[in-house]
């Protein structure tokens, strides 16, 4: 059964430095393009990140271009996301969602699996 397992959020200054990370299980990780989404207290879900296979393209909203980076490692089958320089407006739930083909969307119906999501909360 495919598992997808946030972690690395809780409470952060901000100006800190964070990396979530999302422990995959159940498929075969590096065949899947996979990405990270966030939802803000009284905001929608707003897809933040993607990356393909390999981990070498990646893909980013122009909202949080150079400020995100995301990575995975294939073989542990974990993906990851690093924000450095943490502001209160980066508070979300955030979600790990598993794509269907090899490169990653834009589009959510295009995620068939999704974490339960790792709270960010940025406040001093």
């Amino acid at each position: 059964q495919v598992q997808l397992v946030e972690s690395g959020g809780g409470l952060a200054q901000p100006g800190g430095s964070l990396r979530l990370s999302c422990a995959a299980s159940g498929f075969t990780f590096s065949s899947y393009a996979m990405s990270w989404a966030r939802q803000a207290p009284g905001k929608g879900l707003e897809w933040v990140s993607g990356i393909y296979t390999d981990g070498i393209d990646t893909y980013y909203a122009d909202s949080v271009k150079g400020l995100f980076t995301i990575s995975r490692d294939n073989a542990k089958n974990t993906l990851y996301l690093q924000k450095n320089s943490l502001k209160p407006e980066d508070t979300a739930l955030y979600y790990c969602a598993k794509g269907q083909g090899y490169s990653p969307s834009t589009a959510f119906d295009d995620y068939d699996y999704w974490g339960q999501g790792t709270q960010v909360t940025v406040s001093s």
